[in-house]
């Protein structure tokens, strides 16, 4: 497994598991007459597609509209919390190794519970425990983490101060910074519908700017996201994404390209939403909870 060591406050080590077509936008936007039969039809046909994918993220949050449903009511319904499947696969020197987790998210107070599994070690003889990893505005918490934590104990991450912003830290993009990515895009082409799990989908593929998307997000992301526009050493960052007919994102994938030393490395990150309007409580530990001493080196038990 290839992974990076981020230092947190506290000296506590973050895991960063180095967990990442651009062509012509289609600018027209979607205009205001005509009905949802026709706004449907334009948005199809690729006109405002720039648009339609840049308002993603709001939608999530219900605090803007979507593409108008066919019964011409907005996207709203259903938008403010969701489960969540995500994957993060890196690949170096021929090596690829898949990260997963599951969980649910809020992304009207952007905080959500997942667990994270990691892939066996490297002779494949023993497996990682899951780690339970909580999402809040600026910050990431993980239990489980890695040697050295007393158990039961969380280990707290200032995403802020992270090189990457935590798009890629702890192997899961942050259901909400997957989505304000895409304020930034500058290049989207509509692909054409497909089936996901039996939903209607409309497919979109970019390039999105990282400062830009920075600039554009949400407050609570805003700090998180400059910080990766500055850690970054690319700009933009491919994405393919998936909409359904009321404007929510339904999948996300994003391709993060690091140049460290050694051969370039590629993350592909994978973000899948279902299940809107599920329940979400997300409680966060108290103080007495967090682990604030040295993470050892070496392998999780």
């Amino acid at each position: 497994m290839v992974v990076q060591q981020h230092r947190s406050g506290g000296g506590a080590r973050a895991v960063c598991a180095l967990a990442v077509m651009g062509v012509m936008a289609a600018t027209a936007g979607c205009s205001g007459g005509g009905g949802a039969d026709s706004a449907a039809a334009d948005d199809r046909a690729g006109a405002g597609a720039l648009e339609t994918v840049r308002r993603a993220a709001a939608v999530l949050a219900g605090t803007g509209s979507g593409s108008p449903s066919p019964s011409g009511s907005g996207s709203r319904s259903g938008a403010g919390t969701a489960e969540v499947i995500t994957s993060m696969e890196t690949a170096a020197g021929g090596t690829r190794v898949t990260i997963r987790g599951n969980g649910t998210y809020d992304f009207r107070t952007q905080s959500g519970r997942l667990k994270v599994v990691l892939p066996q070690d490297a002779a494949g003889e023993e497996e990682h425990l899951p780690i339970t990893e909580l999402l809040a505005p600026g910050a990431l918490y993980m239990k489980n983490r890695g040697a050295g934590v007393p158990e039961g104990k969380w280990v707290r991450i200032d995403t802020t101060a992270l090189a990457d912003g935590n798009l890629v830290t702890g192997g899961v993009t942050d259901p909400m910074a997957a989505a304000e990515l895409l304020r930034g895009a500058r290049a989207v082409t509509y692909v054409g519908e497909s089936d996901l799990a039996g939903v209607t989908v409309r497919h979109y593929r970019g390039t999105t700017d990282i400062g830009r998307a920075a600039r554009q997000a949400s407050a609570s992301s805003r700090g998180a996201l400059t910080a990766a526009a500055k850690g970054f050493n690319k700009d933009t960052v491919p994405f393919d994404a998936y909409l359904d007919e009321q404007g929510r994102l339904r999948k996300v994938r994003h391709r993060f390209s690091f140049a460290n030393e050694g051969p370039p490395m590629e993350v592909v990150s994978t973000t899948l939403l279902y299940g809107f309007g599920v329940p979400v409580t997300v409680p966060m530990p108290d103080r007495r909870e967090i682990y604030t001493g040295e993470i050892e080196q070496g392998q999780q038990k």
